[in-house]
């Protein structure tokens, strides 16, 4: 868990925000992930990381969304961690479960 926190906070600090918006949600996350050593937890209550992945064609010339009926959304499959702190598996995991596509590949 600590080690996986110290590298989604290693790659915060990395993204560069392109608006005053974005900069300040990276901040509340960092905060976030600092001050709650569970932030992977769905049960803490303030709020948990969750994980998502864009799933684009080998051209990257489309992606897939998946209506997500709660929000009434179309969004990127992704999920709740729910206690794993690794959020590129969660990432992966749960694109394959929502996508049924198993041979899925981070290019980044």
């Amino acid at each position: 868990n600590a080690v996986h926190r110290k590298l989604l906070l290693s790659l915060l600090e990395q993204y560069q925000p392109i608006s005053q918006a974005d900069f300040d949600v990276k901040n509340t996350i960092e905060s976030f992930v600092k001050i709650y050593p569970d932030c992977f937890e769905r049960t803490l209550e303030i709020g948990h990381i969750t994980a998502s992945a864009w799933l684009l064609n080998k051209a990257d010339t489309h992606a897939m969304l998946m209506h997500h009926a709660k929000l009434n959304l179309w969004v990127q499959p992704g999920g709740h961690c729910d206690g794993e702190s690794d959020v590129l598996a969660v990432a992966i995991k749960e694109a394959q479960e929502e996508s049924g596509i198993q041979s899925i590949v981070p290019v980044s």
